[in-house]
């Protein structure tokens, strides 16, 4: 299983994905879900990815095979994102059918991308890539993408983040987001990538790779949850006197 996040915020962007693909009493497989393209100067595009990792894999070498040999359409030739998203989910759908056509049963060929990045001029932005090929991307209303096990993380994200949330704190909301689910789900785990990306930059120089044994890690684990007990102590109590008799129901 997977979880990823992308949040977009005015001030730039927050990737943050684990690296489990695998997990069992004597199974665990551990792969990077966090991918930086090497594109031109005026661009920089990053996917999280999830599903099947041979379809990830193939699409992936796809788009680093069409930069290279400059094909007519390509990560360095699109101009805007949406272009991107467009050319990425046609490769996706494309490698999924190969992969379908194999003819084994009860084989699921499908990938999930989140693609992230800034081109240009243009304005920096995500947009959460479907296996059918269509796309969606973030609004100020809800400014974060999620693709993999992503129940257990959602709340935190609904609660503490806006467009206008800095991204350090996006940052700290989504490592909580992503503890959060690898306390719930066994299937998801460290090491943790996180990215954090300052708009009209270009530079993906702030980037952390945190196991499970991290001290910051640790503490914000820590930390959080004493914060919730506190919290959960100052609730108000249920009052008897707002109770009444359970109706009986003769059938």
């Amino acid at each position: 299983m997977t979880y990823c996040i992308a949040v977009t915020v005015k001030d730039g962007l927050v990737l943050t994905s684990d690296s489990r693909t695998n997990a069992g009493i004597d199974n665990v497989s551990i792969h990077g879900k966090m991918h930086a393209l090497s594109t031109t100067m005026d661009r920089k595009i990053v996917l999280l990815s999830a599903g099947n990792l041979a379809t990830t894999q193939a699409v992936l070498d796809q788009l680093h095979r069409d930069m290279k040999d400059n094909a007519e359409t390509n990560l360095n030739a699109v101009e805007y994102l949406s272009e991107a998203a467009e050319y990425l989910g046609r490769v996706s759908l494309e490698k999924q059918h190969r992969h379908a056509n194999t003819g084994q049963n009860c084989f699921y060929s499908g990938a999930t991308f989140i693609l992230a990045g800034q081109i240009g001029s243009h304005p920096h932005g995500a947009y959460l890539v479907y296996p059918e090929g269509n796309f969606i991307t973030t609004s100020p209303q809800t400014p974060y993408l999620q693709i993999g096990e992503n129940k257990y993380g959602k709340p935190v994200l609904d609660r503490f983040l806006t467009i206008d949330t800095s991204l350090h704190e996006a940052g700290r909301c989504c490592l909580i987001s992503m503890d959060s689910t690898m306390r719930s789900n066994a299937s998801v785990g460290a090491p943790v990538d996180l990215l954090i990306y300052n708009k009209d930059s270009f530079l993906l120089d702030e980037y952390y790779n945190i196991h499970e044994d991290d001290d910051y890690l640790i503490q914000l684990r820590r930390t959080w949850h004493e914060k919730l007990k506190e919290s959960f102590a100052t609730l108000p109590q249920i009052s008897r006197s707002h109770a009444k008799p359970l109706p009986y129901h003769d059938h």
